[in-house]
């Protein structure tokens, strides 16, 4: 067997065995980094490089921008700020059979490009219309796949941490033409969910809401206005060049707690919670960024990104098959592995063998992240999809069929999304964003 053999096995089989132990992953991460180092290393080079390799991992002036973003969404998450957006996209799907189901999708495209977080969505869109929907006669397995399906969209329209990681990662990739990138496919994402919620909905003979006239709408778009034009302020500032996209999230920071404290929704022990949240979950991300940083040089040590592009495009010259093979090996990553350490993880080894295809490293941003958005919906490891099921109170075993459906039309705009280019990157290639 070669050394690059020895240390696939080692570092995934250690990993894998860790997380069906239940092992936190970032932990499996690290075990299985520091494992498959002792193949390679003597033990004091071997604790010294991980020990390193962590520490650098972290040490980015642009990686500033996810515990900002992470404060900004929790801020808006307790600032009420959720419920203005959610009366919005109430009025705005007023209409349409089975309208609470698209006002959650809606509200959790409005909301998520907001806080760029899809568990924060999941938990406040979904935690603030279950009742609602249940009252309404809605199938709460139904509704809970409707927000699963839908929470995960703001990880694709900007502002998004995702993109910031991957840009960190790429290296020399605009965050901006990521951002603009971002929304097409974003908007597509949450069309393809209203599509299916429709025909669900229309089987289902769930009406339409009360309508809303025209001085109510305007009064409740009113409202909801300061809260979106927080992308302007934030997305506008980084595309022009006005901020960096750490400095926009200090701005985001800034706007939401000013417009929290306008609304007298926000005092100091609310605060308080928020701060310590956001501490928490900024824990976890960076132990998470600083183990795949680790376990990445492990990889590129041993050989194995090398290794797999060789066998990738040993298996067929077919540009088509070699993206197909890149995107089950994707979606299979994201069953059990979330965003963040799949994201640093995988772009090094699949990011080469993209561009060598011609792929612009914007599109396969999209497309990995796009890849990963699904796989927060799916067990055994999907955030998304734990968050939304303990939210409504719905066993997974009840959610999972439902949810299906919206898999399978996501699956299939992944691949539109990853064989038609300009879907990705017409906006930011008018902004003349690219290189």
């Amino acid at each position: 067997m070669t050394v690059t053999l020895i240390a696939v096995l080692a570092l995934f089989g250690t990993f894998l065995l860790l997380l069906a132990l239940g092992v936190p992953i970032s932990i499996g991460i690290i075990v299985a980094s520091f494992v498959t180092g002792l193949i390679l290393l003597p033990w004091a080079d071997t604790t010294y490089i991980v020990g390193q390799q962590m520490n650098m991992g972290v040490e980015s002036f642009s990686l500033l921008a996810v515990p900002l973003f992470i404060l900004a969404g929790n801020i808006m998450n307790n600032g009420g700020i959720a419920r203005r957006l959610i009366d919005l996209a109430l009025v705005l799907a007023g209409r349409v059979p089975g309208s609470l189901a698209h006002t959650n999708v809606l509200a959790n495209m409005l909301f998520g490009s907001l806080s760029g977080s899809a568990v924060a969505s999941a938990a406040a869109i979904g935690g603030t219309l279950h009742r609602r929907q249940r009252d309404e006669g809605y199938d709460p397995a139904y509704s809970t796949a409707v927000n699963i399906a839908s929470a995960s969209v703001g990880l694709l329209i900007p502002p998004t941490t995702a993109a910031i990681i991957y840009s960190t990662v790429a290296g020399g990739v605009s965050v901006s033409a990521l951002f603009m990138a971002g929304y097409v496919p974003g908007i597509l994402m949450g069309l393809v969910v209203m599509a299916l919620a429709l025909v669900l909905a229309r089987r289902r003979g769930y009406r339409s809401s009360r309508l809303v006239g025209l001085r109510e709408g305007g009064a409740v778009l009113w409202r909801a206005l300061p809260s979106l034009l927080l992308v302007v302020v934030v997305v506008g500032g980084i595309v022009s060049g006005v901020f960096t996209a750490t400095e926009g999230a200090a701005v985001a920071v800034v706007y939401c707690l000013v417009l929290s404290l306008i609304y007298r929704s926000l005092d100091r022990e609310a605060l308080t919670q928020i701060v310590r949240r956001t501490v928490g979950s900024t824990g976890v991300v960076m132990l998470l960024i600083a183990a795949s940083s680790a376990m990445a040089w492990v990889m590129a040590y041993s050989g194995i990104p090398s290794a797999i592009t060789d066998t990738l495009l040993a298996t067929t010259d077919s540009p088509v098959l070699i993206l197909a093979l890149m995107l089950v090996i994707l979606l299979a990553v994201g069953t059990f592995l979330d965003i963040t350490p799949a994201i640093l993880i995988f772009t090094p080894i699949f990011l080469p063998i993209a561009t060598s295809l011609g792929m612009d490293p914007v599109h396969f941003g999209m497309v990995l992240i796009l890849s990963m958005c699904i796989g927060t919906m799916t067990p055994p490891v999907g955030s998304v999809l734990f968050v939304a099921t303990g939210v409504s109170g719905t066993s997974i075993e009840a959610v999972v069929p439902r949810l299906l459906p919206f898999l399978l039309g996501l699956i299939a705009l992944l691949l539109l999304v990853t064989y038609v280019p300009v879907l990705s990157l017409g906006i930011p290639g008018m902004m003349g964003l690219l290189g």
